[in-house]
């Protein structure tokens, strides 16, 4: 076995690359068993034999159950150790706080949700946001935590983790989020837009490594997650997709970011709100109205719901807020291209009536290559999905973008993933 010092990301081998790649290969299912990582790496066996047997001594491969036979003897087939650490999961929301405990395979083990408004600011939003992990990682494993993924419903500078001048997040601009995690847990923390993580969700599930697909998040706000053959595009400074605060002509309705014409302001969730409650002042009747004037609180999911049941004042809402959606989509699609777009958020509850309007517009405003392989879905909106991308973001930063640094010590630590002590 070679010595850790010849394992250090200083020593970029070409024993320590294909040891990197072989554990890779077994963690992401291309290769599981040691004539698989031959015939796949070109490697001999006894290279194979060699590197393999490497990392099993360092605890990330294990021997498995004997796989079937070519002719021969029936080799082993090899597993990743997803069970030696636990990945934390963070999301934070406009409204809303929901956390989960994932081990090294991504899946969601334990999680909790509240209702929670941000407006409340960092140091309270922690707090009980904290109290929430440490309530869902005593019903787990006990081993220790190897990454943590934060995500916030606003711009992110993703090399310190700090929000960038987020609109909808008094008091968060420049809050050293990471910090606040890496002192309570000890492992690395990485901070992302909300809607950047269920694009990564989108790529998991789709097991698609080289996607072109934009995630439009219509909730509270409105944001759009950019995937470019599969990695996030994030921007210089975070706010790349932030399409909420794109201005709309003729727009005069004042935003929550203090300017005018915002799309948010024109067709988030709030304004959704907003004009529901004006019209309904103004004498509108239906089962929304009435709904409203009952006591029961209006929300965009509220909204969405009595649009899918046909009433009319609903439906007229939603298909305004589709329209101005749909356009803003369509500059992204002449200037981006994608093969997918997902809308997501409360206004999926609206189905076809929303979805129709924006692929309507989408095709209308946009260029005809850019849309002649183009689908335009639904999210599946499971309260899941922030947290599936999270943890698929932290396993990305692992394995993908960070483990020459750190693996010759056996798993990941602040020092070796973010150069800080």
């Amino acid at each position: 076995m070679a010595k850790e010092s010849t394992l250090r990301f200083g020593a970029q081998t070409d024993e320590v690359t294909s040891l990197l790649r072989i554990v890779n290969m077994v963690r992401a299912g291309e290769a599981s068993t040691r004539p698989e990582i031959g015939r796949v790496t070109g490697l001999g066996r006894g290279v194979v034999t060699q590197r393999v047997d490497q990392a099993i001594e360092m605890g990330y491969l294990e021997d498995g159950e004997f796989g079937p036979s070519s002719g021969g003897r029936a080799p082993r087939t090899l597993r990743f150790r997803s069970g030696r650490g636990r990945i934390i999961v963070c999301a934070l929301g406009a409204l809303h706080i929901h956390v989960g405990v994932a081990m090294l395979e991504g899946d969601i083990l334990e999680q909790t949700h509240r209702t929670w408004d941000i407006a409340r600011g960092p140091a309270e939003t922690l707090d009980t946001a904290l109290a929430m992990i440490d309530e869902v990682l005593s019903r787990t494993p006990d081993v220790p935590v190897w990454g943590i993924s934060v995500g916030i419903p606003g711009p992110v500078d993703f090399a310190s983790g700090r929000p960038v001048a987020p609109p909808i997040m008094p008091g968060w601009n420049g809050f050293d989020i990471r910090r606040r995690f890496e002192e309570r847990y000890d492992a690395p923390v990485w901070v992302d837009n909300d809607v950047n993580l269920l694009a990564l969700n989108e790529r998991s599930r789709r097991r698609d490594e080289h996607l072109d697909l934009i995630y439009c998040k219509v909730g509270s706000g409105i944001g759009a997650g950019l995937l470019s053959q599969g990695r996030i595009h994030r921007g210089a400074n975070g706010a790349a997709g932030d399409i909420g605060h794109v201005r709309v002509a003729g727009s005069e309705a004042t935003c929550r970011c203090g300017k005018i014409g915002c799309l948010e302001a024109v067709a988030g969730g709030w304004a959704l709100v907003r004009d529901a409650e004006l019209a309904v002042a103004e004498g509108a009747t239906g089962a929304l109205a009435q709904h409203t004037r009952d006591g029961e609180p209006l929300t965009p999911e509220a909204i969405a719901r009595a649009a899918e049941n046909g009433d009319a004042l609903a439906i007229s809402l939603i298909q305004r807020c589709a329209r101005v959606v749909g356009e803003s989509i369509a500059a992204l699609v002449n200037m981006f291209n994608p093969g997918t777009i997902v809308i997501g958020g409360a206004v999926v509850g609206a189905g076809e009536v929303f979805l129709a309007e924006v692929r309507q517009r989408v095709y209308e405003l946009s260029l005809p290559l850019a849309t002649r392989d183009l689908n335009i879905v639904q999210s599946q909106n499971d309260l899941r999905e922030p947290l599936r991308g999270g943890a698929e973001m932290v396993r990305e930063q692992l394995f993908d973008v960070t483990f020459p640094r750190w693996f010759a010590d056996g798993q990941p630590t602040i020092h070796a993933v973010h150069g800080t002590i």
